[in-house]
C-alpha cells in the first residue's frame, strides 16, 4: 500500500491558492483512484502539516518508502514537478513540519512547481503562495498534475 498526502490549508478561501497544490492533487487522483493506494488531505494549515501527516503514517502502518507528499514549491516554475525522495525545497514549513514529526526526511515527495512571478517584480514568497493561480496558471497546473499522477503510478510499479 502506499500513502499519498496532500498538504494545504482547510478553510474554502484556500482552496484554489498555490500553498493548496497538494489538495488540488489529491481530488484529481482521486477522479482515478487505483488499487493499493491511499489518498489523504491533511486538515490542518500548512505550516502543522507534521501532526495530520504523523496521524495518518500511524494509522495506516507504513514504511516511509510507501509514503508520498505532494506540495507545491516555490524552486520550481509552474509546469513542472519532481518525485524526489528525502529531497525537497529549501523552505517550506509544511515540510519542517513533517520532518520535525516524523524525525526523518527520508520519505517520497511529490513537488509541484507553482512560481509563475515576474522576475522584475517578485511578489514575497509567504505572500505568493496564498494568491488564487489565475485561470491560465490552473490550466498548466492542471496538465502537470496529470503529468505528475502517470509518473507516480510508473514509479510506483518499478520502485
Amino acid at each position: 500500500m502506499k500513502l499519498i498526502i496532500g498538504l494545504g490549508n482547510p478553510e474554502a478561501k484556500y482552496f484554489k491558492n498555490r500553498h493548496n497544490v497538494g489538495y488540488i492533487f489529491i481530488d484529481e487522483l482521486l477522479k482515478n483512484k487505483k488499487p493499493g493506494i491511499v489518498a489523504k488531505k491533511t486538515n490542518v494549515f500548512m505550516n502543522e502539516s507534521g501532526s495530520a501527516v504523523k496521524n495518518f503514517v500511524d494509522k495506516y502502518k507504513v514504511s516511509f518508502n510507501d509514503l508520498y507528499i505532494v506540495h507545491d514549491d516555490l524552486d520550481m516554475p509552474l509546469g513542472q514537478f519532481k518525485i524526489q525522495k528525502g529531497v525537497g525545497p529549501k523552505l517550506h514549513y509544511g515540510i519542517a513540519s513533517i520532518n520535525e514529526r516524523l524525525r526523518s526526511k527520508d520519505y517520497w515527495r511529490i513537488r509541484i512547481g507553482v512560481d509563475s512571478r515576474d522576475k522584475e517584480n517578485r511578489t514575497e514568497g509567504e505572500k505568493y503562495v496564498l494568491e488564487d493561480f489565475s485561470s491560465d496558471e490552473e490550466k498548466i497546473l492542471l496538465e502537470t498534475i496529470s503529468k505528475a499522477i502517470k509518473k507516480f503510478f510508473f514509479q510506483s510499479k518499478n520502485g
